[in-house]
């Protein structure tokens, strides 16, 4: 009993047709790839391209209007250096004479009759030296006790 070549193909052939259907079948059923097509995907990296190119211009606008008002606005501490010079000024006016205060009885000048500083005088001093303004400091001491640079200088630096 052997087997002939007819009997092979008897025999395999429909193995190999069955074969065929089922993978047929197999990939006919197959899910398909639920992916993102490649228009689906330039869709979604445009979106964030323009969703980060719009940030970028957002914070580029405001940090433009930042730059603008820093340059209009004069800023707090400008605003109270300038308060503080004209109560300076009017301290001097005051100390100088040319304020009623000044004729008043117990109202004394920047420097007491014994040589020494009026403490409210030194406070304000201390508080322009303290707020950075070391300069008007300076300036306004040597004013009232008119003494020289390097005496206010290193009166001013010792507050």
């Amino acid at each position: 009993m052997g087997l002939t070549l007819g009997d092979v193909l008897m025999i395999g052939l429909p193995l190999i047709v069955l074969a065929a259907v089922l993978w047929g079948l197999t990939e006919a059923f197959k899910p398909r790839n639920t992916g993102t097509s490649d228009a689906e995907r330039y869709q979604r990296e445009l979106a964030v391209r323009s969703a980060a190119h719009q940030a970028a211009q957002s914070q580029a606008a405001l940090a433009a209007r930042a730059r603008v008002e820093a340059s209009t606005k004069p800023s707090q501490n400008e605003a109270q250096q300038t308060q503080q010079d004209q109560q300076s000024r009017a301290a001097l006016k005051a100390q100088a004479g040319t304020s009623p205060r000044a004729g008043q009885a117990g109202y004394q000048g920047p420097v007491l009759p014994n040589g020494q500083l009026n403490p409210q005088f030194a406070l304000q001093l201390q508080a322009m030296a303290r707020s950075g303004q070391k300069i008007q400091a300076i300036r306004l001491l040597r004013q009232a006790t008119h003494s020289d640079l390097l005496t206010a200088k290193n009166y001013i630096d010792r507050l």
